[in-house]
This record gives structure tokens, sequence and C-alpha cells, in this order.
């Protein structure tokens, strides 16, 4: 079979089979992962650093670790441990000061960082967390939140929107960030004295 040949058929494959493939040291299989989710991989990075070293260097980072540990990793959903591993990586970045957000912090990283090693949440807890939390927020702020992280707009096409400066959506999502981060610890406590 020629290379243009195993490339069609791989290309076939599911999620599934090509994980399954890999584990198995499948090369083939290993390189359609990589042209199936590196762009997805690269954009999702780049929303988060701003930086395009950093995310050449997270992305690789996360395929050289896949390949290196394919035999190790238990993987049900290859998309979703590649983003995963992605968030991982950058917010390991941002904890060790390599980098900053760029005015403003991904939800994602308050998430991890907040409930990582706590088992006690699940995500179906948490996103009822942010919706009490959210119905509780002047109508301005939770309405900016909502379009950066649910919607997941730009502080420019918000300001835009919203016909406000971008300076002022910045501190809105710093205020509710800080305030929803207070509002998680307090659900915490609460929870460990269960």
């Amino acid at each position: 079979m020629n290379m243009r040949t195993t490339q069609l058929v791989y290309h076939s494959y599911s999620d599934a089979e090509l994980t399954a493939y890999l584990k198995e040291g499948d090369r083939a299989a290993f390189e359609e992962i990589y042209e199936r989710y590196w762009k997805k991989l690269y954009n999702e990075t780049f929303k988060r650093l701003r930086n395009i070293e950093l995310v050449e260097e997270v992305v690789q980072d996360v395929f050289s670790d896949l390949w290196i540990k394919k035999e190790k990793k238990n993987i049900e959903n290859i998309y979703a441990y590649l983003i995963g591993a992605i968030r991982y990586q950058v917010y390991m970045l941002y904890k060790k000061g390599k980098t900053t957000p760029h005015f403003e912090i991904p939800l994602d990283h308050l998430l991890l960082s907040s409930l990582q090693a706590d088992s006690l949440f699940k995500e179906k807890e948490l996103k009822w967390c942010i919706s009490i939390w959210l119905a509780m927020q002047p109508v301005k702020r939770a309405e900016i939140f909502k379009m950066k992280y649910l919607d997941d707009r730009s502080t420019k096409e918000i300001s835009e929107r919203l016909n406000i400066s971008q300076k002022t959506v910045q501190n809105q999502v710093l205020h509710a960030f800080s305030d929803l981060r207070a509002f998680l610890n307090r659900i915490m406590a609460f929870l460990y004295l269960l």
C-alpha cells in the first residue's frame, strides 16, 4: 500500500480506531490524529497565550508527550484528552509565571486552580454553581461574562456589541472573575464542613 492510500485509509478511521492503533505504536495513526487536530489545538492555545512561539511549543509538547507515552495512556476521547492536555500546559505556564493572560484570565484556569484537586465537584455541579452566581450579578456584568466565557467572544467584540470601551469590558471581566473565585471558594468551604 503506497503512502497516499495509507493516508486515505487512516483518514476514514474513527477517533476510537486511531487511538487504538496509536496505543499499538502505529505511526500513521499518530500522524492522522496530528493532522486532524493540530489546527484546533493551535487555535485553542493561541486564544490563551497570544504568543506564537509559546503556542507552537505547547502544541508540540502535547503531541510529543502523546507519542512518547502512548502505551501508558488510557484515552477514551482523543480530542477531549488533547484539549485537556493543552489547557493543563497553559495553566502550568501561568503558574510558573512564564506568561500572563492578556487582560483576561480564561475561566478554565480559574476552575482548574480552584477545583482540580477536589473531586467533590463535577462539571454539572460546577455549571449549576456558575448559573446561580450569574443570577446574582448586575445585569451588565452577567451579560459581559456570558459573552466572554460562554460565547467565547473577544474583548473587542464585546465592546463593539455593547457600545462600551474595551477597558470597561476588561474591568468587568476581572471583577466578575474575582467575585466568582470567591463565590466558588465559599461553596468549597461549605462542602468541606458537610
